[in-house]
Parts: structure tokens; sequence; C-alpha cells
């Protein structure tokens, strides 16, 4: 019997968390071993649940969105931000019953995002900022904001038959999966409000930190070399992908290849500056963080550094 530590790892079904599905397959595979830790995934289904195994410690490592990272570290949650976990991976869709042809046609709409502090609901406030419409959770604005967990998005639009529902703006493949089955059209990729942008992080709580520091640098270092097989490699990591997230391949094939930087994985270094554009905009234009976080204490980069993360 083993005496290494477990190390519980929390993420959700989604193309995000692509790189620990590869770290997971090639441990499984006995491609790759860890020395300072056994691992073991924790699966959830929306970012509540992450949100909590955080807060309780029911998870020690965990992918989560950037700014509920913030939000929880502002909250007391003693976590070190150690890793951006991909780039680009959202798309924003339109519900075909509800016939929206441009921005404006969302207006007395839902909009589905993940989470209110989260990357898609910020591009989608920029988005409908440049028409004049105002966006939020309230009733009160042109378009509401219905938070949903990401897996359960897809059978809400397809069963929206009065087109209630614009759309939602998500991680992959809800989109790439609500386009293939006909009842969805893509309206923007993610990358094209903003190019290049972070969104998931990987997080890490400072009580498993300081016993297992040897553990989280491979972690890391485990991560960023799945994130660049997944580049050089899209077929196999499809595959993968498809298998560890309980999705269909041939939408993990297109996730990662049509166009290519629909999602990438290959620049995971945690870059301060990404995230104090998205807590600056979240605090100062949207108002949706009531106060901003020294992002130099949430964020530690010598494990990306040992990792040669780019």
């Amino acid at each position: 019997m083993s005496d290494k530590p477990v190390m519980k790892v929390g993420h959700l079904r989604i193309a995000d968390h692509l790189i620990l599905g590869i770290t997971k397959n090639k441990l499984d595979k006995g491609e790759e071993t860890f020395e300072k830790s056994n691992l073991e995934v924790i699966t959830r289904i929306g970012w509540n649940e992450i949100s909590d195994d955080l807060t309780s410690g029911a998870v020690d490592v965990a992918f989560t969105l950037a700014p509920l990272a913030m939000d929880l570290f502002k909250s007391g949650v003693k976590m070190k931000l150690v890793l951006f976990a991909h780039k680009n991976g959202s798309t924003l869709i339109t519900n075909n019953a509800a016939k929206i042809k441009n921005y404006n046609d969302f207006k007395g709409k839902y909009l589905l995002v993940p989470y209110q502090l989260s990357v898609p609901s910020m591009l989608f406030h920029k988005l409908l900022a440049k028409e004049g419409l105002t966006v939020g959770t309230s009733s009160q604005t042109d378009v509401t904001f219905q938070i949903m967990a990401p897996t359960q998005m897809g059978e809400a639009i397809q069963y929206d038959e009065e087109g209630e529902i614009g759309g939602c703006f998500a991680a992959e493949p809800i989109g790439t999966q609500a386009i293939t089955d006909g009842f969805a059209t893509e309206l923007n990729l993610s990358r094209d409000v903003w190019p290049n942008h972070p969104c998931c992080v990987l997080v890490v709580r400072d009580d498993f930190l300081e016993k297992n520091e040897g553990a989280v640098y491979e972690l890391v270092d485990s991560l960023v070399k799945s994130g660049k097989f997944a580049e050089d490699n899209p077929n196999e990591a499809a595959a993968i992908g498809a298998d560890f997230l309980d999705q269909d391949v041939k939408v993990m094939k297109k996730i990662l290849t049509e166009p290519k930087e629909r999602l990438t994985t290959g620049e995971l270094f945690p870059l301060i500056e990404d995230l104090a554009i998205i807590q600056d905009y979240m605090t100062d234009t949207m108002g949706m963080m009531t106060s901003k976080v020294d992002l130099n204490a949430l964020v530690e980069t010598k494990f990306a550094k040992a990792a040669d993360a780019k």
C-alpha cells in the first residue's frame, strides 16, 4: 500500500480541462509516474460544487474559473493560482428557435452562462455594450444572464421551443455539440472578442501545498506537457478527451482543429496582467465584483517556471 498522499483534483466535464484528462491517461497507461502523490480526479457538474469543494477542502486542487478563484481568495480561501488551464475555448451560440440574427435580437431574451463571475459573461457584456445594450442577472436589463451548469445548457436550448433562451456563451463542447445536433448556430468564438484570453485556471489549497510542494511541481509539470501534447497531436488528444469528458470524438476533434485557435493549451503560464484585465473589467465596468484582490498574493508562478510553461 502506497504511503504517498492522495491529491484530489476537481474539474468539470468541459474541454477547458482536457489537459487533466491527458495527464490521467498517461498515468493510467504507465507512460508517466507520479512519485510524490496519487492522483484522484473528482468530476463535478457545475461551478457551485467546485466552489464548495475548494472552500471545504473536499478537493486539494481544482480547475476553476479565473474570476471565481479571485472571489474565493477574497472570501478567505487560502490557495494559490499556479497555472492557466487553457486559452480561448468558449463559443457564443444562438438558439435557432430564438431567430437571433444580430446582437440586438438578444433583447428580451435569456443568455445561459456557466457562472456570474466567468469570462464568458464578461465577454458577452463587452459585445452587448458596443450595441448599447445592458446585460446582467436582473430582469431590468435588456438581456438577462441565466446561470446554468455547462452540461445542462444544450438540453435547455434544445427543448426551448418558444425561443426564450437566446443562446449560451460557455466552454466547449457545449456549443459545437449543440450545433452538430442541429438546434444552434455559432455566432462568435471567445477568441474573436479577446484573442488568446485565459478562462479556467488551476488552483491549489495552501494546506495541501505547504505539505506537498513536490507533488504540485510534479502535477504542473505533467499538465504543461499535456498541453503541448494536445497542440501537437490533436487527433490523439481528441480521442483521450472524448473518453475523459464523455463526449463525441468527432466533436472533440473539431474543437481542437476547426479552427486550431478555438481552444489552445500550449501557453499556460499564469500571466498576472491577463488576470488584471478580468478583475478590472468585472469590478470597474460590470460591477459584478465589489472589490479587488492582490493578484500577486494569489498567483504563484514558480511551478509554471519550473515546468517551462510558455
